[in-house]
């Protein structure tokens, strides 16, 4: 009876066994030919769908990944105090510099946009460039003519963000009136590719010490523009060029300068050709283009000093510090409230 009761427990579980093979045997030509992706990515897929985001059940920091254009793309989220999900929250989604990280940028230390966050009640989002590392460091963001890895590889970025802000809106009361963008250097740069490609979105962007280097631009409709740049700027060059500092200038480009930029943005919107001084102050100053279309603005704050950087925050490398003649936070924050 036991060598039975042996044999039959063996017979069924070959039985399984084939069973699951044929399974899998069925399964693999399926993972091999859908679309256009492979068995890896869809293994990276399966693995994320068993690994659900922790719910936004309150205010606070959250991360977050999607996989777009065969890549894993990451992207933080901060919540802010005053968070109620039952009313729309404007969002301004912040994107790093070249060679940088969503991470880097969430520090409030060097940037403070959390801070801001929390006293101004808007959600912001920081997303990650391209990065051929898995940790996602030394990331940089296909603006057009720069920058690096992410232009050279022609990085979905415009559809990475898309992809992103459907998932954010999906999880959070987002008012649609009110999406920015804001970002630094090439992230600013960025900024620009989204005024042109996403105005449909993007009520209006934000850039600092990064000018309009993109090879296209067809905005569907007019998107206000703010520009932060410091004179002195020795790596995105106020009139023009890169500035000696970028040791390898194949990852960058001769930059568009800051007057040619706001020049054509203001044709763009089709503004006044003269601008009112807005601000001025021991420092710096704001001039401010009107009576463009669709009531947008576009306008200039120029710092005297502060270099490549982020006018109010701090560096934690020795060059020159960032001006705090102003804040780009308060000023951008006005900026979009108007």
């Amino acid at each position: 009876m036991t060598n039975l009761s042996t044999l039959h427990k063996s017979r069924t579980l070959c039985l399984v066994i084939g069973c699951f093979l044929s399974g899998l045997l069925l399964t693999l030509p399926v993972l091999a030919t859908s679309g256009d992706k492979t068995i890896r990515e869809r293994i990276k897929e399966r693995r994320s769908d068993a690994q659900p985001d922790v719910p936004i059940t309150k205010p606070g920091d959250y991360e977050r990944s999607l996989l777009h254009d065969g890549v894993n793309r990451h992207y933080r989220i901060h919540v802010p105090r005053a968070y109620n999900p039952a009313t729309p929250t404007p969002l301004v989604v912040a994107f790093h510099g070249g060679g940088g990280d969503s991470d880097y940028m969430a520090q409030d230390k060097y940037y403070g946009l959390i801070s801001k966050s929390d006293a101004a009640g808007f959600v912001v989002v920081f997303p990650n460039g391209y990065s051929k590392f898995r940790s996602g460091k030394f990331a940089t963001w296909n603006a057009g003519a720069c920058c690096a890895n992410a232009r050279d590889k022609n990085s979905d970025d415009v559809g990475f963000v898309r992809a992103m802000l459907r998932k954010v809106s999906a999880e959070l009361m987002i008012d649609r009136q009110r999406i920015y963008a804001t970002g630094m250097s090439n992230g600013g740069m960025m900024s620009y590719r989204l005024a042109c490609e996403m105005a449909d979105t993007f009520a209006a962007i934000a850039a600092v010490a990064g000018t309009d280097n993109t090879l296209s631009c067809a905005p569907r409709k007019p998107v206000s523009i703010l520009h932060i740049h410091a004179a002195n700027d020795d790596r995105v060059l106020f009139n023009g060029g890169a500035g000696e500092k970028f040791r390898d200038e194949s990852k960058v480009t001769d930059f568009i300068s800051v007057p040619a930029t706001i020049a054509k943005w203001v044709k763009q919107n089709q503004c006044g050709s003269q601008p009112r001084r807005v601000l001025e102050k021991p420092g710096a100053y704001c001039e401010q283009y009107s009576h463009c279309a669709g009531a947008v603005k576009v306008q200039l704050c120029v710092t005297e000093t502060g270099g490549h950087s982020w006018p109010g925050g701090s560096k934690p490398r020795g060059d020159e510090p960032p001006s705090q003649a102003i804040s780009a936070n308060d000023v951008m924050w006005d900026f979009f409230s108007q």
